[in-house]
């Protein structure tokens, strides 16, 4: 799967393990008989941690019982420096250049479930799920396509034959959405100043999470300067506004969010980052958000790893927390053309911040994040034709609906004839993308229409309604490989009124406004 590469927290009086109690019910069960706290030779070795190793980041998640009071401590005499805490999820980011780091950690069992390296290189003084290279729009073709275009459309609208896929267009007559409603879009950062985003952007909601603190800072949340479009990207499809420039999102009466987690430079998205995403977009009041990635370095995180463990532990508290806090999570399935559900899978791309090792993996055991998190809505892609996409990647049971996330070899009746997704770049243009990346957002656009429509509903019931009202799609006969001819659909299957390459179908705009 191709991927976009990829405030600190005072320590509360209260013990964090007060809360856990309460509300983690997830957590494993610590026996009181579990490893001390703390102990003497922690302390007498504390000033000779070893610092020789490379400078990584760490996630260090507490047990029920542990409070971030005594996190700190331990993480100090292990060699490490606090870099922020998430009180409600027991979560701490810590850095470290002692190479035992985690593992001095790991046998204070009373006081951590798992802690792990977020990366397997050194900290830099991120990847997204995005099949090839923009094709910019040229003014040429955006005239021919505003040529076209009939009475009530925007400009470019004629091109987004997505939005006429899943009724959006339909939709726009009878509700545009509700500016109650805002999707975060978790990403490589959104340009604000775009005139067909600015009108729908809330600064208040938008923040930089890189690194694991969320700065707000004015701007703070645009691509960097050398950076990715794909954000800006996402945020059109999403809730472009209906103003007679450019192109339409699927819920233009909304408002979008950025809060960007991708490093400068690679784009890759580290856990930490991932992390800040989700507790900021719970804390600022965000009811949906879009999360086009994959969480680096890991194409899949297995869960018999003991970093690899962290992470999804870390991650699954952060996405649940957010759920609690009533934040629906939607994301892209990726872009590997593999299947979710098998028994196994060959990973050649991890680590993707060093030397990949290809390793076989079991997807029930090792985990894409944050695709596979329970209560995460999952999509797969579709092109105009109604096919899965060549690139999708699927699996019965997994992927939960489906969307257009275009296919260049799905050709539409349209003026460009393209069969990618047309939306907003940045500097004011506008380009065509394919990927599940694409996908996604038709999917957080409908659920903003839901939550519009129905505003006291909970995102388990915006997911049942995403479910509920999909159109029902059966397993092709034939789809196309990504060379462009037609193969045999042999690797779709069905089952519980479902099928591996839709899930529940393909979501439907118009119903979630009717």
């Amino acid at each position: 799967m191709a991927h976009l590469g990829s405030g600190r927290r005072r320590a509360l009086a209260v013990p964090v393990g007060l809360v856990l109690t309460a509300s983690l019910a997830f957590l494993p069960s610590v026996s009181a008989s579990a490893a001390p706290l703390g102990n003497t030779a922690d302390a007498a070795t504390a000033s000779k941690a070893d610092t020789t190793g490379p400078k990584l980041s760490y996630v260090a998640n507490l047990t029920a019982y542990g409070t971030v009071k005594q996190a700190k401590k331990a993480i100090e005499r292990a060699g490490g420096t606090v870099v922020t805490s998430y009180d409600q999820i027991g979560v701490v980011v810590a850095h470290s250049q002692n190479p035992d780091f985690a593992k001095q950690l790991r046998t204070q069992r009373g006081l951590f479930v798992s802690v792990g390296a977020t990366r397997t290189a050194p900290l830099q003084t991120v990847q997204t799920t995005e099949e090839g290279s923009t094709q910019r729009l040229s003014e040429a073709d955006a005239a021919k396509a505003a040529a076209t275009a009939q009475e009530g459309q925007e400009p470019l609208e004629p091109n987004q034959w997505d939005l006429r896929t899943i009724k959006a267009d339909q939709a726009h007559k009878i509700n545009d959405g509700s500016r109650n409603v805002t999707v975060g879009v978790i990403d490589t950062g959104v340009d604000d100043t775009h005139p067909d985003l600015a009108a729908n952007f809330s600064k208040e909601q938008s923040a930089n999470c890189v690194g694991g603190v969320a700065d707000t800072t004015e701007g703070a949340w645009r691509p960097y300067p050398d950076g990715s479009d794909h954000g800006t990207h996402v945020a059109g499809t999403i809730a472009a506004p209906r103003n007679g420039v450019g192109v339409s999102g699927v819920a233009p009466g909304v408002k979008v969010a950025a809060i960007k987690v991708s490093e400068p430079g690679t784009s890759l998205f580290f856990t930490e980052a991932v992390v800040c995403g989700f507790m900021f977009a719970a804390e600022k009041g965000i009811e949906v958000t879009n999360n086009s990635y994959y969480v680096d370095p890991w194409l899949f995180n297995c869960k018999t790893d003991d970093d690899q463990k962290a992470l999804v532990e870390a991650i699954g508290r952060a996405s649940k927390y957010a759920e609690r806090k009533g934040v629906l999570n939607v994301a892209s399935a990726g872009n590997s053309n593999q299947d979710l559900a098998a028994d196994s899978l060959t990973d050649d791309t991890s680590p993707d911040d060093a030397t990949p090792v290809p390793r076989t993996i079991d997807p029930k055991v090792c985990l894409d994040l944050p695709t596979q998190l329970p209560g995460v809505v999952t999509v797969s892609a579709t092109g105009d034709k109604g096919f899965r996409s060549y690139y999708s990647s699927y699996g019965l049971g997994v992927v939960d609906v489906a969307a257009p996330g275009g296919d260049k070899w799905q050709i539409p009746a349209t003026p460009d004839a393209n069969g990618r997704v047309l939306s907003t770049v940045p500097g004011g243009g506008y380009g065509y993308k394919q990927g599940t990346s694409m996908a996604a957002p038709h999917v957080a656009g409908v659920a903003a229409l839901l939550k519009s429509a129905h505003p006291g509903a909970t995102p388990s019931q915006i997911q049942a309604m995403l479910k509920g009202q999909a159109t029902k799609t059966a397993c092709p006969a034939q789809i196309y490989d990504n060379t462009g001819a037609l193969i045999n659909a042999t690797t779709c299957a069905g089952k519980w009124g479902q099928t591996g390459y839709y899930g529940y179908g393909v979501v439907d705009a118009l119903k979630a406004v009717k």
